[in-house]
């Protein structure tokens, strides 16, 4: 049985598998770059190592490094966690090789649904629909022009190693084609090294929604619904939710389904992710699998009431799943919004620095999976997403309405964030009806881009220099008075009170 867990990874997401493996009575590893030396997940874990530099190349994706450390620290097991080494199947391989138990699916179906060319082919194998479109690489000019001629504009370029919204090109026109193609593939080779394309019908008002997949090494397969996760920009996820309020009950049935048939194609074992494509008449297409835990799962875990990680580990022992298809129930509902560190009105620029004070929202129904604290000094190599904030209640409208109770209590300053930006999510008409879909920021900016201003940081600067004054002022008056104390004084209670009016 697993005793020990190496997590490859940082940030929230490396905290929140710790605290499975610590509920568990797991040992936890960290590894961390020189720039995380203070993170959040360093402090957390039972032992913690360094792999390199802050360059992401040198450290989280240094292979050899980690695979070193696993073994330095006689670790049992690695969890990859998402992004990263995550869906890397050589990473997966080498942790073989060096007898350690990767927590994920297997070599081939990381390979398999890894490269969307393949994934596609298979699924019209396996019955699963697919928008329609090429099952190659094209590079011919004219053989390009001529098959997005007969698929019919628009049409989406996607590069087959890709993910995360990049190697992404939508083209309306055949004139734009070429070029887009081009621009394409140089992204696709600068990411993922392979410039490989292949062209889909684009679907007008598309509803992205993923169901969340469960199986063991017994053959036992299950689905845990659906997320909604239609709030995006720049092909990124913003907010999620579920259930989904597109979703009937006859077409949930259906997708799950089809979401296990996925999984079963490439003989699954362990969390993972089925995404589709749903129009406006509630046709769906499958649009890739993530062989990992995805960003959005605690909004699964609050409505099913099961916990993913430890779930992955316990299929990575061998051991069967403890609940069936018919066990499994959506309880209320759960909104996940993500919180970034950057500035929306600078084109969602990046906003890497000190945490000067952090207020977390607590109370009912609410889940906050974070990793800053005050004083800790965001780093701009990585990712600038710093925490997920999740709400649930019995109801749609109510676990909006705390969300936005929970976003109105959120305060951070010394950097700035997308908490104001997520709020006028919340108050959008087209959010709060449930009807929206993938250009839903897009179709709502200017609403989205007009809330009030933010004066957070402007309003700690004056309470600072407010306190001060009156500080040095009371200072002043205690040395015109007599240099006796009173009985009842305490230098203890004068000094707190101090630092608590400066922490206003």
């Amino acid at each position: 049985m697993i005793k020990k867990v190496l997590v490859a990874n940082r940030g929230e997401i490396a905290v929140r598998v710790m605290r499975s493996c610590r509920e568990m009575g797991i040992r936890s590893v960290a590894i961390y770059s020189e720039a995380d030396r203070t993170a959040m997940h360093v402090r957390y874990a039972d032992e913690a190592y360094c792999v390199g530099p802050a360059t992401s190349a040198e450290s989280y994706l240094n292979i050899a490094k980690i695979i070193a450390v696993a073994k330095k620290s006689k670790a049992d097991a690695i969890h990859p966690g998402y992004g990263f080494l995550s869906e890397n199947a050589h990473f997966a391989e080498e942790v073989a090789k060096a007898n350690i138990i990767f927590i994920g699916p297997s070599i081939h179906a990381i390979n398999t649904m890894g490269d969307k060319l393949t994934a596609r082919q298979l699924m019209i194998d396996s019955d699963v629909p697919v928008v329609p479109g090429t099952k190659e690489n094209i590079d011919d000019p004219k053989q390009l022009i001529a098959v997005a001629s007969q698929i019919g504009y628009p049409i989406m370029l996607k590069a087959s190693a890709g993910g995360g919204g990049k190697g992404m090109r939508l083209v309306r026109e055949e004139k734009d084609l070429i070029n887009a193609c081009e621009m394409a593939k140089s992204e696709a080779r600068s990411a993922f090294g392979d410039d490989a394309v292949y062209i889909e019908k684009y679907i007008e008002s598309p509803h992205h929604i993923e169901f969340q997949i469960m199986a063991d090494q017994h053959g036992n397969y299950v689905h845990l619904f659906e997320r909604e996760c239609s709030v995006q920009r720049r092909h990124q996820k913003v907010v999620e939710e579920t259930p989904s309020p597109l979703m009937t009950d006859a077409l949930r049935q259906k997708m799950g389904e089809q979401a296990i048939a996925a999984a079963k194609s490439v003989d699954y074992v362990g969390a993972g992710t089925v995404e589709f494509l749903v129009d406006d008449n509630l046709n769906f297409y499958f649009l890739e699998m993530n062989t990992r835990l995805q960003v959005e799962h605690p909004i699964t875990e609050r409505t099913t009431g099961v916990d993913l990680v430890r779930a992955q580990i316990n299929v990575a022992n061998g051991l069967p799943l403890t609940f069936k298809q018919e066990d499994l129930h959506q309880n209320g509902h759960a909104i996940e919004c993500r919180i970034y560190a950057e500035d929306h009105k600078n084109n969602f620029m990046p906003c890497p620095g000190i945490i000067k004070n952090i207020t977390e929202p607590m109370g009912l129904g609410m889940r906050t999976d974070g990793y800053v604290y005050e004083g800790y000094e965001i780093p701009f190599h990585y990712d600038p997403m710093i925490s997920k904030l999740i709400s649930w209640a019995p109801s749609r409208d109510e676990a909006i309405d705390r969300m936005k109770r929970a976003l109105y209590e959120y305060k951070i300053t010394g950097v700035k964030t997308s908490i104001p930006f997520v709020s006028r999510i919340m108050e959008a008409k087209a959010f709060v009806d449930g009807n929206y879909n993938t250009h839903f920021i897009e179709q709502n900016i200017d609403f989205l881009m007009t809330e009030e201003d933010d004066c957070t940081d402007y309003c700690e600067d004056i309470a600072l220099f407010v306190a001060y004054l009156d500080y040095t002022k009371k200072i002043k008056e205690a040395a015109d008075k007599s240099n006796v104390a009173k009985p009842n004084d305490s230098a203890w209670k004068e000094y707190a009170r101090h630092k608590n009016i400066l922490r206003l």
